[in-house]
């Protein structure tokens, strides 16, 4: 099984507003940068679609670390994905149940991330990690200027 590190970025100018994502994908000498755009969207869908994307670029089942800076992400696929699930993709808002927020998106995170073996981590934004910074990079660069 291939091992790949990834680590994702998103960013909104304004928000909602435009926004892009980046990430960086290394496995062994290999490295790819990708990245993408949209002239309306919030940086949470930014931040997921980052993870969705580089996910999609791999060629076959991987052993994958996914650093991310966003808790928004990470808290949401390692611990809230799973009642949101037996809650029928709800969310718990005091005594009520809402529906998820970027139900769609999610939904395809956790079918990418069980196809492979995937950690999720959490790396601080802008603390100076050089792969973290890339991926912040790729993301402003990716929002569509109007």
């Amino acid at each position: 099984m291939t091992t790949v590190t990834i680590y994702t970025d998103g960013a909104c100018s304004g928000n909602p507003g435009p926004g892009g994502w980046g990430a960086i994908l290394t496995s062994g000498s290999l490295r790819k940068e990708i990245s993408g755009g949209d002239p309306a969207t919030t940086n949470n869908r930014m931040e997921l679609l980052a993870a969705i994307s580089a996910l999609k670029e791999l060629k076959g089942p991987s052993d994958v670390e996914l650093f991310t800076d966003s808790k928004y992400v990470k808290q949401g696929i390692t611990e809230w994905i799973t009642q949101w699930k037996a809650n029928g993709w709800k969310r718990r808002s005091g005594k009520k149940l809402l529906p998820v927020k970027n139900e769609d998106l999610w939904r395809q995170l956790d079918a990418l991330a069980n196809a492979h073996r995937v950690t999720f981590k959490w790396v601080e934004g802008h603390a100076g990690h050089p792969d973290n910074e890339r991926a912040d990079e790729l993301a402003r660069n990716a929002i569509p200027r109007t």
